[in-house]
């Protein structure tokens, strides 16, 4: 049931909901998370609140409570159109007491009007008597135990009822508006029951057989991030009182969602099954992304589960962004600008370290002040802590962001964003790396030591390939940069060099670093992941089978640590990245040398939609098409077992990658653009759009 809560989250990119029954279930987990709402509580990290629940109506059919835990069930079935967000469920349900009816459950959040909310439930009685409907706002909700908001207000004004709560540190406050309202059916009462922080509005109809009878509730929710806090009722109430009825607001958040889907849909035939996980994966980024809010990212779990706490990793730049970069440049520079107004945050983080320049935190939320937690129960004995290395010493994430800007502005062209804030988050990254790099006097060569890298079987390590080269291309990238400002806006360079001190004695040192940081490519071509890797104990994914478990499960963190099994392959993932660097053999030696060792399965969902990628780099077209698979359905079939703790965001913009990048083989370069023809057996057909410096650019592929 949680993993089916997940799947059917709906959302409009200010917040979204999980699929929970709107009359409830024993044991559910349902949850609303707005963008931007955090809490912090005693023992417990920064963490994304779960808001009071807009969907509670209960439904009595002469006095018995309907619910499928109990009566029969005679039929149900769900549905989730993800081509315009409405969720749908119908159930033929007897009672206990033999009154028998179809209930059709229909709701969404509103595409075209962020803060509007709609449900609506059809019942088709078999039976005469009475229905009644409870519609309520329910200010009673926790995060998996822990409690964020409590209550300030509640109050009716005009048959609308409204609920207000604050959340606890953060102050941070939350108001819900709501009106109930039948549009078929013979009324024959309604009351407005004042439960503190439950108001319930009541509406009692006469039930005939055959009479359909049909009940609206539309919910419209405000924050004080989004208007000041006093007027955050106000405001919410008169949204209600203008929002459109239900047929109107069904047409237009379709047309929203038409035009969202209008650049980004990927066309796929001959393989219903893939073109069906694409489009989820696709919705899923959708519904979470946020077009209206600068202010925020995208968290790992997105908004539809706990997982993770909201908290935004390196997947929103590396894994998310260039679906969104290649399709709604809006929402990427949205994306990048919640970085760019972190910077303070991620300086005070270098600085704290010993380092200067920009250090972005592993794990970010509403500050960008690191939020990783020390440590975390042991799932295999929640006795014993582990302790967590990755807020200290996973430091690729700030030459990832880094990346990310660079690539918004290499393939949309705006230079105006790039010279008022990328080119400082380039240079203040590298400013980072300059000063984090440790001289080897003996080998006469810079390192970087004890870091984690993308894969995070192994910790503590020394000169992890990925961190060291992404640092180097950092700052040449910073040199790179700071020329072209110099030569397109002078000005805006030399506030910078002045801001950030960037002296000829400082450049001079990052050009050293350039040059000499250890970077090697060894005679065989395979580029060891981190110093002592392959003196590590073989491990070969195959003769682990059969498992239905993570290696690192299977050998403990330590016994992960002496093996040579990864989580993901960082070697590829920076072959990916900086493809333009590598010969095709180099890619082709490191594919056959890593992808038996990577635990493509059960580790990270970040690896097997990159991982295609490569395949399909190296002709390996059914390789690819099997690691395509384990993204894109990691969590419509709940593949790893954890989807009940929200979305794979990653995986989602994994699977987009290894669609365009992949069996499409789209090279974008200064110039122009390239596909190559790697369609998967059984695929007739490919068809996708993406921008390209502002202008829409087609692609068609057959088999």
């Amino acid at each position: 049931m949680h993993h089916q809560e997940t799947i059917f989250t709906i959302g409009n990119g200010y917040l979204c909901t999980r699929g929970t029954f709107e009359e409830g279930y024993p044991g559910d987990r349902g949850a609303t998370f707005i963008h931007g709402v955090f809490d912090a509580a005693r023992n417990v990290n920064t963490e994304i609140v779960n808001e009071p629940d807009w969907l509670p109506l209960t439904v009595y059919l002469n006095g018995e409570r309907f619910g499928i835990n109990h009566g029969v069930v005679a039929s149900y079935r769900r549905t989730l159109s993800v081509r315009d967000g409405l969720l749908t469920r119908t159930v033929v349900w007897q009672s206990p007491g033999g009154h028998r009816a179809t209930f059709t459950f229909e709701r969404f959040a509103s595409l075209a009007d962020p803060h509007a909310l709609y449900l609506r439930c059809h019942i088709v009685p078999e039976f005469s008597g009475t229905l009644e409907f409870r519609a309520s706002l329910n200010g009673h909700t926790d995060n998996l135990g822990v409690v964020h908001t409590y209550w300030v207000d509640q109050g009716e004004r005009d048959g609308v009822v409204y609920l207000d709560n604050r959340t606890r540190e953060t102050k941070i406050e939350t108001a819900y508006a709501m009106r109930v309202q039948t549009t078929t059916g013979h009324q024959l009462s309604r009351a407005v029951w004042a439960v503190e922080n439950k108001p319930c509005v009541m509406v009692r109809v006469q039930a005939r057989p055959g009479n359909e009878i049909v009940l609206d509730k539309q919910v419209v929710v405000y924050t004080s991030r989004d208007v000041p806090a006093e007027q955050v009722v106000s405001t919410t109430l008169e949204h209600l009182n203008n929002v459109a009825a239900w047929d109107q607001a069904v047409e237009k958040n379709a047309e929203a969602w038409e035009d969202a889907w209008e650049n980004s849909d990927a066309v796929i035939e001959g393989d219903d099954e893939a073109q069906r996980a694409v489009r989820f994966n696709l919705y899923q980024l959708h519904i979470v992304a946020p077009r209206r809010d600068d202010r925020v990212s995208i968290g790992a779990k997105a908004l539809s589960g706990f997982g993770y706490r909201g908290h935004a990793f390196w997947d929103a730049e590396i894994f998310m962004l260039p679906f969104f970069t290649h399709t709604a440049p809006a929402i990427a520079r949205n994306l990048l600008d919640y970085r760019y107004r972190h910077l303070e945050a991620a300086r005070a983080k270098a600085k704290a370290n010993g380092c200067e320049g920009a250090q972005f935190a592993w794990e970010s939320a509403d500050t960008g002040e690191e939020v990783t937690p020390t440590w975390i129960p042991d799932p295999a004995d929640r006795r014993r802590l582990i302790r967590i290395w990755t807020g200290d010493i996973e430091i690729h994430i700030s030459a990832d962001i880094a990346y990310a800007a660079h690539h918004y502005w290499r393939m949309t062209g705006d230079d105006t964003w790039y010279i008022e804030k990328g080119v400082e988050l380039i240079l203040d990254t590298a400013k980072f790396w300059a000063s984090r790099a440790e001289w080897d006097a003996e080998n006469q060569r810079y390192e970087y030591n004890d870091v984690i890298g993308p894969d995070e079987y192994h910790d503590h390590v020394n000169n992890n390939a990925y961190t060291n080269r992404m640092a180097q291309w950092n700052l040449q990238t910073a040199l790179d940069v700071l020329d072209w400002l110099n030569a397109e806006a002078p000005a805006r360079a030399n506030e910078l060099v002045n801001e950030l001190d960037l002296t000829p004695a400082r450049l001079a040192q990052w050009q050293d670093v350039i040059q000499k940081v250890y970077v090697p490519i060894p005679p065989s071509g395979v580029i060891e992941q981190f110093e002592g890797y392959c003196n590590l104990k073989p491990v070969y994914m195959a003769a682990l089978e059969p498992r239905d478990i993570s290696t690192q499960q299977l050998f403990g963190i330590e016994g992960s640590n002496q093996r040579q099994a990864i989580k993901q392959p960082d070697v590829l993932m920076l072959l990916y990245l900086l493809r333009e660097h590598y010969a095709d053999d180099i890619v082709r030696v490191n594919y056959d040398f890593y992808a038996p060792r990577t635990d493509s399965t059960y580790g990270s969902s970040l690896g097997p939609g990159i991982q295609a990628i490569i395949a399909c780099e190296v002709g390996k077209p059914d390789e690819a098409y099997k690691l395509f698979q384990l993204a894109a359905e990691s969590d419509l079939y709940d593949l790893r077992r954890n989807a009940s703790d929200g979305i794979h965001a990653a995986s989602c913009g994994a699977t987009w990658q290894a669609v365009v990048f992949g069996f499409a083989g789209l090279r974008i370069t200064e110039t122009g653009w390239t596909v190559a023809n790697r369609l998967p057996s059984g695929w007739t057909r490919l068809a996708f759009k993406f921008l390209h410096r502002g202008k829409l650019q087609r692609v068609e592929l057959t088999a």
